[in-house]
């Protein structure tokens, strides 16, 4: 059966049999080729396209606004009553603020931009559980790391460290730009296993890239970390080639039954 699609937009309805519609990323809010189709029924490739949109928007306004606070990416859930924003991050009294006031006043920021009816988006926030595999978080430590002026092979070794000892399979990180003297060029550090190809790609692998504005230029952060098999972005599950080796059972003899003989009569 197939499951009815749900949309992050406050005027689309939850669910629909047709393929039409009601747009629902830019709530009114003119774009290019679109115009103002907040209303009007389109088919389902632009209510992707326009919750595509809204999802881009969101994480990069938060991520800005909250990068010192470690945020670590944004999930959207839609009720038939409320949209729910889960924000997750590393320092959470942080995002919350001194009783509640900097979540609010974000909360009261994204429904006048998304033109979200009163008291239909409310915004949580989620601690990461592990920081060393949250790509995100790594790259914005290795940002912070940089602009203190900490030396470019120090600053990604410590990156790597720290996420290879809370679990991750494997680190890439690849740093570019005008590290040392005039010429731009990039290094690549690598540690443990990483797979590039394939679905495992997607469902194992958590990537993120920062820019650095420093003194000589503009320097670009690539952070790739190879998650465990119980972090994985579909749940606990293993790689298809894991081939598990499962001991030889023991031969149990089975014991002797005594058989009664019967007694010849006479």
């Amino acid at each position: 059966m197939q499951r009815p699609l749900t949309s992050l937009h406050p005027n689309v309805p939850g669910t629909a049999n047709a393929s039409q519609y009601i747009h629902l990323g830019l709530n009114g809010h003119k774009s290019d080729g679109l115009g103002d189709i907040s209303l009007a029924a389109i088919n389902k490739k632009r209510k992707f396209v326009a919750d595509g949109v809204f999802f881009a928007e969101l994480n990069s306004f938060l991520g800005k606004e909250l990068a010192e606070q470690g945020y670590s990416g944004v999930e959207v859930r839609v009720t038939p009553t409320r949209t729910e924003i889960i924000i997750r991050a590393t320092k959470t009294q942080d995002v919350l603020g001194d009783k509640g006031r900097r979540i609010r006043e974000l909360t009261s920021v994204v429904q006048k931009r998304f033109n979200f009816p009163e008291n239909t988006v409310e915004l949580y926030a989620e601690k990461v559980a592990a920081r060393g595999l949250s790509a995100i978080a790594q790259a914005e430590s290795l940002r912070y790391k940089l602009i203190e002026g900490l030396a470019v092979r120090r600053a990604c070794y410590a990156v790597m460290r720290f996420a290879m000892e809370s679990g991750a399979k494997g680190v890439e990180v690849i740093v570019s730009g005008k590290l040392r003297g005039a010429r731009a060029k990039a290094m690549k550090f690598v540690d443990g296993f990483m797979i590039h190809s394939g679905q495992p790609s997607i469902d194992f692998i958590d990537f993120a890239t920062r820019n650095v504005l420093m003194r000589q230029g503009m320097i670009g952060i690539k952070v790739k970390i190879m998650l465990p098999a119980e972090y994985g972005k579909r749940g606990k599950m293993p790689l298809p080639d894991n081939v598990t080796i499962l001991e030889p059972k023991e031969d149990v003899t089975p014991a002797a039954v005594p058989v009664a003989v019967p007694v010849a009569t006479l």
